[in-house]
């Protein structure tokens, strides 16, 4: 039998391997996400972190898919719903939703909610799929793992960018 550890011990342990993983050039890695029913990849390198769902303060008059704003260690950030975003059905907030904080090197205080996180991935592992009819510039690739599941993976820099993304009143 497994020993049990506390939610924050597995937190640290999780975040030590996130850094440890990106910190020894293992660049290829990449964070396996649950958006709705899909899975998402992201860059180790352009995510800043992974935290638990914090307190949102919705904002008025913006898209259903902004949910607010949250203060994470004293800084403002706002919430997207990613699924919502994607046209989906907004992120149950329970104990496995996430907010994937985007990288401070693209100078925006932006998160994610996400449904929950599912590790790291080996590209390695995957196998590139040929894009199905036109695709999100944010959308970098499509790969199916080993046991036929399909990975988007998301191109951050250019979704941060995106005039839909961007455009969030309503």
């Amino acid at each position: 039998m497994a020993a049990r550890i506390s939610l924050r011990e597995y937190q640290r342990e999780f975040a030590e391997r996130l850094q440890s993983a990106a910190t020894r050039g293992r660049t290829a890695s990449k964070l396996g996400l649950q958006v709705g029913a899909d899975g998402w990849l992201v860059v180790l390198a352009d995510a800043a972190e992974l935290l638990p769902v914090t307190v949102i303060t919705p904002v008025p008059l913006t898209r259903a898919w902004f949910k607010g704003v949250t203060n994470i260690r004293g800084k403002l950030y706002s919430v997207v719903d990613f699924s919502a975003f994607l046209g989906g059905s907004a992120v149950t907030m329970g104990e496995q939703a996430r907010l994937l904080v985007v990288g401070e090197r693209f100078r925006t205080s932006c998160a994610l909610l996400i449904d929950r996180s599912l590790g790291l991935r080996n590209p390695e592992q995957l196998q590139l799929r040929a894009a199905n009819g036109a695709r999100s510039t944010w959308i970098k690739a499509e790969y199916a793992d080993q046991d036929g599941k399909a990975w988007k993976e998301l191109d951050l820099p250019q979704l941060i960018q995106d005039p839909d993304f961007l455009g969030v009143g309503s």
